[in-house]
């Protein structure tokens, strides 16, 4: 059975990690070093990290006497030498060559240099619009970056669908005015925060009609 989802879309945009691929096991051993360098409890304290960027993540906790900066450039560093065990998100590359590359946009919470590393590990094509922590002054949960990328690309955030995983990129995507579907499979506990979803890409076809519009339909 074919599912068809009636809306048209401008473009597509991207959330990077947990979305297109997964570098959760890399993430999660890097965050932990850092947390048990400052002493707080890692099972409490994962699950806050995901979806945001590094300088905000290390911000919240309130940590007395450290250069916050310095922090996020040792978690970078140490993200970019952890690239084992990252792999594409199932039926993700097949989905993407269906997709006219100034039709998409990667919004990703890391610093593109380590975007870039990630993909490429992933063996992933690198859009012409990548939106990155550094090009923004705000991180999800605020809807900066899917604005920026939808402006680069041309069209209107209302016309572009988002596709994220965490509970920050969806409120981030909401708050963009963008549409949202959910991809579930990598997450710990899978959530579509009420919007449409697939654990995967392995089910989903691009849909393109005569005016260009962009959709997707789910077998």
């Amino acid at each position: 059975m074919v599912i068809s989802w009636r809306e048209r879309f401008d473009a597509f945009l991207f959330d990077m990690d947990g979305t297109l691929l997964t570098s959760i096991a890399a993430t999660e051993r890097v965050w932990t070093r850092w947390a048990e360098r400052h002493g707080l409890d890692v099972p409490t304290f994962l699950p806050t990290m995901h979806g945001r960027r590094a300088i905000d993540t290390i911000s919240a906790q309130g940590l007395d006497g450290i250069d916050v900066e310095a922090e996020a450039r040792w978690v970078f560093e140490a993200e970019m030498a952890d690239v084992a065990g990252i792999e594409p998100a199932p039926g993700i590359a097949a989905f993407l060559t269906g997709i006219p590359i100034d039709r998409w946009a990667v919004v990703t919470s890391a610093l593109r240099p380590l975007a870039e590393r990630r993909m490429a590990a992933a063996g992933l094509t690198i859009p012409d619009v990548v939106v990155a922590a550094e090009d923004v002054s705000n991180g999800k949960p605020a809807p900066d970056g899917f604005i920026l990328a939808a402006q680069r690309l041309g069209v209107s955030t209302q016309n572009c669908l988002v596709f994220e995983d965490s509970g920050a990129g969806v409120e981030a995507a909401r708050n963009a005015g963008a549409s949202v579907f959910v991809v579930t499979g990598f997450q710990h506990a899978p959530h579509s925060f009420g919007h449409p979803s697939a654990t995967d890409f392995k089910s989903l076809l691009i849909v393109s009609d005569s005016a260009g519009s962009l959709s997707i339909e789910k077998t």
